[in-house]
């Protein structure tokens, strides 16, 4: 039976597993979460690197899920050229969605296959599981971060359509400047008005981040953290800069 882990080797995993999740809300990077109330339309945000007229589009549930595979990368060490492989996948598998079904048995963002032992139904489904296993296949391919995007892919993937990931490298590469700090970018969204009584995209917003991080994480009306202000209309997560 191998040793278990001392003290302080269990508190540094802990310590980089609660630093990767902060990428949620914002490591090193400017990322801040808008909802306003506007016209009718769905939820979407957009992502765009300082100095940079490139814009890339998606929903918060891509965004979220972007965030994701960025704080899984943080929490294992590996480099920015990791996520953008790792984006560029989950953007042509799955259109960053955690979708629960595929070809044959595939699922999740990466549409992995239990039968190819990724794993059960259920831990796939896991984004934070499913991003963790890519880059655990990803780390055992030499020299992945000195490959062509397509070709690092392609040998966790072994897809039956290889060069498709490069028609999303871009886009992955816009976001993950965002999501790591390489760019001083913005991440904003914007949801139409509330329907039917149901309370706006800020205030579920606001309420998933303080079941997750706690009412620290949300700055007060004088700015200094704690409450929010601004009711249910409107949300700013101020991100804290790289050290």
């Amino acid at each position: 039976m191998s040793a278990q882990p001392s003290a302080p080797v269990r508190r540094k995993r802990l310590w980089r597993t609660a630093a990767a999740f902060a990428v949620l809300i914002g490591l090193a990077v400017y990322l801040v979460v808008q909802y306003v109330t506007g016209g009718p339309g769905a939820p979407r945000c957009t992502v765009r690197g300082e100095g940079d007229a490139k814009a890339y589009e998606l929903s918060p549930e891509q965004a979220a899920n972007a965030a994701t595979i960025s704080a899984v990368a943080s929490s294992r060490g590996l480099p920015e050229r990791a996520v953008t492989i790792a984006l560029a996948t989950a953007m042509q598998e799955s259109g960053l969605r955690n979708i629960d079904f595929g070809d044959r048995d595939s699922v999740g963002l990466f549409q992995q296959r239990p039968s190819q032992d990724w794993g059960t139904v259920k831990q796939i489904l896991d984004p934070v599981y499913s991003a963790g296993e890519f880059y655990r296949h990803l780390a055992k391919v030499p020299g992945y971060s000195r490959l062509p995007l397509t070709v690092a892919a392609q040998k966790v993937q072994r897809s039956g359509y290889p060069q498709a990931y490069a028609k999303h490298e871009a886009n992955a590469a816009l976001l993950t400047g965002a999501l790591t700090g390489r760019d001083q970018a913005a991440m904003s969204c914007t949801q139409s008005r509330p329907v039917d009584g149901q309370p706006g995209g800020a205030a579920k917003v606001r309420e998933k981040l303080v079941r997750e991080f706690g009412p620290e994480v949300l700055p007060r009306a004088d700015g200094a953290g704690g409450r929010s202000a601004g009711g249910g209309r409107g949300l700013t997560v101020p991100v804290r800069q790289a050290e």
